[in-house]
């Protein structure tokens, strides 16, 4: 399905949710990347993507977020980084089935940070654009950053996967230092980064991950401030407990329902979850959006 940013502005639509914490729960195994079950559990991805579908998103991010050559050589993942990425956009079509349902790219950041020289711009170039090509082979409507936390990483990013593909691109920082945790972990402020983000031309912006749902609000203010351009927010459902060396969000469908009214009036248009949420926090999510609707349609 075309993404048309412009009639995004007027309406809430729902994303999808987690991918790598409901992987898991579903059976990948935890000691190797989520993004390889695009090839050794292909089933499990298309049944989440189509979970998310059912439970009524209409934007579906694609099992690919750590699948770039240097994520994956740091896991010693010797699979090619082409097949990862287009398998993970053919299992996101899939999923979506004849739903009217864009489905997103997902290209999370390097790992390597610009500002202290840990990789050059023309490395990161050929990162991006290897993983963005092959998502685009494998038939997505749009790209989408994310949780992005260098302001220069993520600008980079942009120009690349925009010249590569020619999609349009949401670009989604995730904020979650400063006194009201609106500036990323490298210090960038959420109305600097939005600005800097619509001068150089990307077609959607958000914020995602970071501090939870009870925390980001404050961040969707700054961006909304910054830009006309639609607005991405997917938070946590809260912030984990450790068990047993692993992340447990314990955040229920209920209450990350609960906070998504503030989110919503404060100029959220697309609505979904990061890490710890699933098909059932979207179902919730769904009925309220739609429930929102149905109240403005009366009052009209």
């Amino acid at each position: 399905m075309k993404l048309d940013p412009a009639s995004l502005l007027d309406t809430v639509t729902v994303a999808d949710g987690g991918w790598s914490t409901q992987l898991q729960m579903r059976g990948v195994p935890t000691n190797v990347p989520a993004e390889t079950a695009n090839l050794t559990h292909p089933e499990i991805v298309v049944a989440l993507g189509r979970a998310y579908v059912e439970a009524g998103a209409r934007f579906l991010t694609t099992n690919t977020f750590a699948a770039n050559r240097l994520s994956m050589e740091r896991r010693r993942v010797t699979a090619s980084i082409v097949d990862l990425n287009r398998v993970g956009a053919e299992l996101a079509r899939q999923g979506a089935g004849d739903e009217p349902v864009v489905v997103v790219g997902a290209i999370g950041p390097s790992g390597k940070i610009l500002a202290v020289r840990e990789i050059t711009a023309e490395r990161l170039h050929d990162v991006f654009a290897e993983q963005a090509r092959a998502l685009a082979a494998g038939g997505v409507d749009a790209l989408v950053l994310e949780t992005f936390s260098e302001l220069a990483e993520i600008l980079t990013a942009l120009k690349v996967v925009k010249e590569a593909t020619g999609l349009p691109v949401i670009a989604s920082l995730s904020f979650d230092s400063g006194p009201q945790r609106t500036c990323t972990l490298m210090g960038a402020r959420a109305e600097d980064c939005a600005a800097a983000l619509d001068d150089a031309g990307a077609d959607v912006i958000g914020c995602n991950c970071g501090g939870g749902a009870n925390t980001v609000l404050p961040a969707v203010v700054a961006l909304r401030a910054a830009t006309r351009k639609p607005l991405w927010v997917k938070p946590n459902a809260g912030l984990p407990d450790l068990e047993d060396g692993r992340a447990v969000y314990k955040q229920t469908p209920e209450e990350f329902t609960a906070i998504m009214p503030t989110l919503l009036d404060a100029g959220a248009n697309i609505v979904g979850g990061c890490c710890g949420t699933g098909p059932e926090h979207i179902r919730r999510l769904a009925a309220l959006v739609e429930g929102r609707k149905r109240t403005a349609r009366r009052r009209v």
